[in-house]
């Protein structure tokens, strides 16, 4: 039998969300529900003095307008999570950031919700905010050690004092918003004392239980369902600022409650990727050897936030150098707190490391890939630990290979077509490869079909089909005949979908579970005097083509090997556990805790997703406006489960990257700490006319160290590096080196 692992396969998912079929939370109905409208700061800091709501109570079909003076004390705020999170909102008349939830209007209609709504005044103590770096008032401290650690190793500063070449640049990149299609939506309904909750959510046990902590209930009380999500890119990872009110609202009113934040409110009681500021410094012998690397990076949080991405973890260990220093500050801004956004710590981090990294070939006389070459390792530099594998060579070479780098002309400026110069650029791409605890049923009747059940997430990945070909490979069965449930906390518990983790995540814990049902059968088949595997051994026999099969090629159909064991179906319950991942952390997981993850904290060995960037851009002579007319990127990610999903992930990652270098920055009022393009008219990503060719590179890697079944993880790599490689792309072309992302029109006229 073929393995289903690593054919293409199309989504079992994908009829009903082109029919329109697939529910996301916004669209489950409830019964006779209410709409709430959010009232929200239009002040960056300071106090609420009082509110005028008399216009909109007066209004007819408002039902109640809640604000902290009427149900602060229901509420604590939701505990902080890794993928950060939300300051306080209506718990206090304090106010953190502009746009900061004061209060909810509750109405018959969105519609009437919404007028009143615009018809509350809200009397402010102002105070004056500050907004990001440079700002009077923020405030500056180090990141202390604990989840992310700096580096020193060797003797930095004697190796830069010594360098025969070197380099010392500052480099910058902006604050960025998800916007996930999908609005940021909540509905809550009460029955008998148990909350139901509707949310587009990444970890629904988490969100299951910071809303039992905020409104101190069990979280066995509480039901969360998340069954698709329509795009999330850590948005919908962490406690909201949100849920908890919208559940007061529904207990208080007895009748459920649905709440579809506005686009524009999504940038401020949600999260985002915060602005970065970086210091980097690179020394080289002149044959090309890397010799020092000191990075020392600034984030923006929130005033009660220590969040932060610290992505020299990465750049520490990207190329082999004896000497390496780095250091991580945090900038407290009048802000709401940031949190995850596809390849958090490395589409920043990164970006100064790899546009470093041209300059230096430029000063060395040597080819960037090249030089990457020259420093490659198998080693990570900062621990000697080894990687579990890492074919960034393979990438490197398979890259250049396919988008023809070996006919490029060196020197910046010298190629043209037409009125256009023509630039070409590299970078490396890297992205941890990490794995959590999870539990998964499995179940198998005698007709062949096939259920799993988990509480994973399916966040417009492909979730779904790779959870079907997992149990279909174990199991023996075609795909079609798997039906997978998830996103519901009825459901065995399921790690948070982030980090490029889930995959590996959710496959390794349906494995076991299918495994469970295999030996079941297998036991039972060989103990018995009446089938064909008397006196076989049980480990030795397993499931293919709807049979059960012995390596002899004895056989008998699945229908009596299921028999022999139930009437019914059999069902396993599995709980998979990394290696070198404690207990304790499967019992996190059913409490709805922040997950652990196997990656980063690993002492046998260093396990990463690697991958190269190559682009061309072109830049009229006379307008300056820039066009990308392709992109290449190969990519080492181990096992591919499903190459169609696969090549999504990695081509929508590449076209993330050409935004982030280009197109992508929230703007701020500096004066007002305010989100001015809060809306996808003015918040310019890329559209069909920015891309043209997107060549993905899928390089063969089998890793059986990083995990049983090596899958490592793709859906983040495929953003990382791209931004810096179109920036040395735009030097090629130019000869202006920009250091502050996004790169426009005006930063080369």
């Amino acid at each position: 039998m073929t393995s289903l692992i690593g054919q293409p396969r199309t989504r079992i998912d994908g009829r009903a969300k082109v029919t329109g079929h697939a529910l996301y939370p916004s669209d489950e109905a409830v019964k006779n529900p209410a709409w709430a409208f959010l009232l929200t700061s239009a002040i960056a800091k300071g106090r609420i003095k009082s509110f005028d709501l008399e216009e909109a109570l007066r209004l007819p079909g408002v039902l109640d307008i809640l604000t902290h003076e009427k149900v602060g004390n229901e509420a604590k705020p939701p505990k902080m999570q890794s993928g950060g999170g939300t300051t306080t909102t209506m718990e206090s008349d304090q106010i953190w950031h502009d746009g900061q939830i004061i209060g909810v209007v509750l109405a018959d209609t969105y519609e009437i919700a919404r007028d009143a709504a615009f018809r509350v005044r809200v009397h402010y103590d102002k105070e004056q905010p500050s907004a990001t770096f440079d700002c009077p008032g923020v405030k500056e401290e180090r990141r202390e050690p604990g989840e992310h650690e700096d580096y020193a190793v060797g003797h930095v500063e004697a190796a830069l004092a010594a360098a025969e070449v070197s380099g010392d640049e500052r480099y910058e990149t902006p604050t960025q918003h998800h916007n996930p299609i999908e609005l940021f939506t909540t509905t809550a309904e009460w029955n008998e004392g148990e909350l139901t909750i509707w949310e587009p959510s990444q970890f629904v046990y988490g969100l299951r239980a910071n809303v039992a902590q905020q409104i101190g209930i069990d979280p066995a009380q509480v039901h969360v369902v998340s069954k698709f999500v329509g795009g999330a890119f850590g948005s919908k990872g962490g406690a909201t600022a949100r849920t908890a009110w919208i559940a007061i609202a529904a207990r208080r009113l007895g009748r459920p409650v649905k709440l579809v934040a506005t686009r524009d409110q999504g940038f401020t009681i949600a999260t985002y990727r915060a602005e970065t500021r970086h210091h980097l410094q690179l020394a080289a012998t002149h044959d090309g050897k890397l010799t020092a690397l000191r990075h020392e990076g600034w984030e923006v949080t929130s005033r009660p936030s220590d969040y932060n991405v610290s992505g020299t973890e990465t750049t520490a260990r990207m190329y082999a150098c004896p000497n390496i220093l780095t250091r991580v500050n945090i900038i407290h801004a009048d802000r709401n707190t940031p949190g995850f956004m596809r390849a958090p710590p490395d589409t920043p981090y990164m970006f100064p490391l790899e546009v470093a990294m041209d300059e230096l070939a430029v000063k060395l006389g040597i080819d960037p890939v090249e030089l990457r070459r020259r420093n490659d390792t198998q080693i990570n530099p900062t621990d000697g630990l080894p990687y579990s594998s890492r074919h960034l060579i393979e990438c490197l070479d398979q890259g250049a290979e396919r988008f023809g780098w070996s006919t490029r002309s060196p020197d910046p400026g010298s190629m043209r077509d037409g009125d256009w110069l023509v630039g070409w650029g590299c970078a490396s791409a890297a992205y941890p490869s990490n794995i959590a605890s999870t539990a998964a049923r499995a179940t198998l009747r005698a007709d062949g079909h096939a259920n799993v059940e988990i509480a994973g997430h399916d966040i417009g990945t492909g979730a779904y089909t790779v959870a079907a070909i997992t149990a279909a490979e174990k199991l023996g069965v075609s795909v079609e005949k798997v039906a997978v449930h998830m996103g519901d906390t009825n459901l065995p518990p399921a790690s948070l979908a982030a980090g490029s983790s889930h995959t590996a995540t959710i496959t390794h814990a349906i494995a076991k579970a299918c495994d469970g049902i295999v030996r079941k059968l297998a036991e039972a088949a060989v103990v018995t005097s009446e089938g064909p595997f008397a006196g076989y051994d049980p480990a030795s026999l397993r499931l293919a083509d709807g049979k059960l099969v012995a390596p002899d090629s004895t056989a008998e159909p699945l229908e009596q090997a299921v028999k022999r064991v139930t009437n019914g179906a059999i069902e396993v319950h599995a709980e998979h556990i990394p290696e070198g991942l404690p207990p304790e952390s499967m019992d996190k997981l059913y409490q709805g805790q922040p997950p652990m993850l196997r990656g980063q904290q690993r002492k046998d060995v260093r396990a990463y997703a690697f991958g190269a960037q190559f682009v061309e851009v072109r830049v009229h002579r006379l307008t300056c406006e820039i066009r990308v007319p392709r992109m290449v990127g190969a990519f080492a990610s181990g096992t591919i489960v499903n190459p169609l999903t696969a090549h999504s992930q990695y081509l929508g990652g590449m076209i993330w990257g050409l935004g982030a270098a280009l197109e992508e920055k929230t703007e701020i009022d500096l004066r007002h700490a305010r989100y001015v393009n809060d809306n996808i008219s003015e918040y310019h990503i890329p559209v069909n006319a920015d891309v043209a060719k997107v060549d993905v590179i899928m390089v063969p890697e089998t890793d059986d160290r990083v995990n049983p079944l090596g899958i490592k993880g793709l859906g983040e790599i495929g953003i990382v590096g791209m931004n810096a490689a179109i920036a040395n792309a735009v030097w090629h072309a130019t000869g202006r080196r920009i250091r502050k992302l996004p790169i426009r029109i005006e930063d080369l006229l």
